[in-house]
């Protein structure tokens, strides 16, 4: 990484990343690339918001309900075919370039801020 890729503290607390558990799955047959609608509860606060997520390859819809998650919750929504996205649900590409989803080791409170 060279100087120019750094970013400041103050332009990292600007996003919000919450975590949530998704409690619905929903096949996506219209998206370009295999992907899941989900719907994920972030508690109160924040409520239950709808990502689209191309992690098909690496989780089924079984394995997806409950499990807990990372999402930028202060995106604007993004318009995926039919389908609204209203928060960015985080991964990292796995060796084959499949999409493993950014994880909560242990359980935490619905909606907890990212430090």
């Amino acid at each position: 990484m060279n100087k120019s890729d750094e970013t400041s503290f103050e332009n990292f607390l600007k996003v919000d990343i919450r975590v949530g558990e998704i409690i619905q799955v929903d096949e996506f047959p219209e998206a370009r690339k295999p992907a899941w609608k989900l719907q994920i509860d972030f508690g109160e606060k924040i409520g239950v918001k709808k990502s689209s997520a191309q992690i098909v390859a690496n989780y089924t819809s079984d394995e997806l309900i409950g499990k807990q998650v990372m999402a930028v919750v202060n995106f604007p929504p993004r318009q995926i075919g039919p389908f609204m996205s209203e928060v960015l649900t985080l991964g990292f590409e796995d060796a084959d370039g499949n999409v493993t989803l950014a994880s909560i080791d242990k359980k935490v409170p619905l909606g907890g801020r990212l430090h």
